[in-house]
């Protein structure tokens, strides 16, 4: 189908996707990208702000061991998902104009996918320390191990599936 909606042109009847230049497509894809990680930096911000301040309030004192130990990998795991989802804004500050751009692509989907699977440990990390403080019992590994299911379902189960199910090779 021609852009304007009407059929296509004579001899691009089994074209598929846009007309675009490598550079037309790197630019687009940046753009999207860099929708994604707004996104996903919202929520690792207030998710990892939340984390600093549980240091400094008084029932952290009463905290296990084992709970300490949970919220240290926590803060750990919340920094590392804060500097992969942040590289790609820095990678792309240091090498703009040096015409990179479909290799900063690139390299940002890698982060930001990084940056996804940290959210992921975060996320189930939080959970395990909120649960563990809140229910003291052993229904918190199977918690845990649902919410962690369904997370991984949604963001990479069905996104795979879809690829598999309706995906072309490029």
């Amino acid at each position: 189908m021609a852009a304007d909606g009407g059929p296509p042109p004579p001899g691009e009847e089994h074209r598929v996707g846009r007309r675009e230049s490598p550079e037309e497509r790197a630019d687009r894809r940046w753009g999207e990208l860099l929708q994604e990680v707004r996104v996903a930096q919202t929520g690792v911000q207030i998710l990892f702000g939340f984390l600093l301040t549980v240091a400094f309030t008084p029932r952290f004192a009463s905290l296990d061991d084992t709970d300490r130990i949970i919220y240290v990998v926590t803060v750990a795991l919340g920094a590392a998902t804060t500097g992969a989802l942040v590289g790609p804004v820095s990678f792309h500050r240091i090498v703009s104009g040096r015409r990179l751009k479909p290799q900063t692509v690139a390299w940002a989907a890698r982060l930001t996918l990084a940056g996804v699977v940290l959210l992921l440990a975060t996320v189930v990390s939080v959970l395990l320390l909120i649960l563990r403080v809140a229910l003291h019992n052993s229904a918190v590994p199977w918690l845990v191990g649902g919410l962690i299911g369904w997370l991984v379902l949604c963001w990479f189960g069905l996104p795979c599936w879809a690829l598999y199910r309706y995906g072309r090779r490029r």
